[in-house]
């Protein structure tokens, strides 16, 4: 299969775009001061193990994403 030029970019700059929103999230989730993310023990909570585990799942997402946007990159630099 070939992606064309504007898709291959496209899926590389949601691969990056995925990795920044992300850990800027898991960032302030670790950060959290409002009692949602540890209880009063600093324990996590639910809230916690949810949202980090739709990280790790959007990690693997965006980077086979941008991984696929990269390679049609490259395969289409080949051919020019």
């Amino acid at each position: 299969m070939k992606l064309s030029r504007p898709l291959s970019w496209f899926l590389l700059a949601f691969g990056v775009w995925s990795w920044v929103i992300w850990v800027t999230f898991i960032k302030n989730l670790w950060k959290d001061g409002s009692g949602l993310a540890f209880d009063d023990a600093g324990d996590p909570t639910a809230y916690f193990w949810v949202h980090l585990t739709l990280a790790v799942v959007s990690f693997a997402l965006g980077t086979a994403i941008g991984v696929i946007g990269l390679r049609g990159v490259r395969a289409l630099r080949r051919t020019v």
